[in-house]
């Protein structure tokens, strides 16, 4: 009885241990952005005089309003993409499982643990060629393509659960298989569908690598390009680049919060089942 008394708080200390080092981060990114530039005391000490004029330097020095809309535009349109051609391709693959299905589904899966740096040279003289460079569907079409094979993948895992009983009753009803995807199998996705969309939602938001190469026009700067200006050789406004980031880590965790019991279960079902 003791030893599992003694087990409970070596847990309950480690949990508390984790959240400490999450939250740290935090609390000095929201107190740097509270502090004014002249202020030079400790990181860890809490501004006693909110200076909020960062907030207003990081959305007019830094643009991040214009900032936030480009990259909401480039996260909703890639999310659509992945999401829908995701689960389309997923279905044949998990309803006919043949060799050559496998063969198809082990290659997205390996394309999965290419690193993305690896193939900028030619990806870049491909976009030139295609001329989208500095063009929004441009940057969309490339994150798009590397965010479908964790999508399929995952669809795939799940659909695999779903009884084929069920299309097969909806085309006996008269459906077409387009019809029983979207009527029947769509809606049992949702857990799935959540979770696709918080991954690569987040990970298109934090993206850095294809948007400084691809958008290099100031007016299409995405917020992580446009963190990077307050840092220059003459200058480091760290205030303003504390706000910037505090506004923009806003969204994905407060999406993350609505919608964590879809994404631990979608996570789970796609995994595991």
């Amino acid at each position: 009885m003791k030893q599992k008394k003694n087990l409970k708080w070596i847990k309950t200390l480690a949990a508390l241990l984790i959240i400490a080092l999450h939250i740290c981060p935090f609390y000095i990114m929201i107190n740097i952005s509270l502090k004014e530039m002249s202020d030079r005391s400790s990181r860890w000490i809490p501004a006693f005089k909110p200076y909020f004029q960062n907030y207003v330097n990081a959305m007019n020095t830094g643009n991040l309003g214009n900032a936030i809309l480009n990259t909401w535009i480039i996260v909703f349109f890639s999310v659509m993409i992945v999401v829908v051609v995701g689960a389309m391709a997923a279905y044949p693959l998990s309803r006919h499982i043949t060799r050559r299905n496998q063969i198809i589904l082990t290659f997205i899966v390996g394309v999965m643990m290419v690193p993305q740096l690896s193939i900028l040279v030619p990806l870049y003289k491909e976009m030139v060629a295609l001329k989208g460079i500095n063009h929004i569907w441009g940057i969309v079409l490339v994150s798009a393509t590397f965010h479908l094979p964790l999508s399929i993948y995952m669809f795939t895992n799940f659909i695999k659960t779903i009884p084929s009983d069920l299309d097969e009753a909806a085309m006996i009803d008269g459906c077409s298989r387009f019809q029983a995807f979207f009527r029947i199998i769509l809606p049992c996705l949702k857990s799935t569908t959540v979770s696709v969309i918080i991954l690569t939602g987040v990970g298109i938001w934090n993206d850095y690598q294809f948007q400084l190469y691809f958008l290099q026009k100031p007016a299409l700067r995405t917020i992580t390009l446009a963190i990077t200006t307050f840092f220059t050789d003459s200058r480091q406004d760290m205030g303003a680049a504390a706000a910037a980031a505090f506004i923009v880590v806003l969204p994905p965790v407060l999406l993350y919060i609505c919608l964590q019991k879809y994404f631990v279960q979608g996570a789970m079902d796609s995994a595991v089942k």
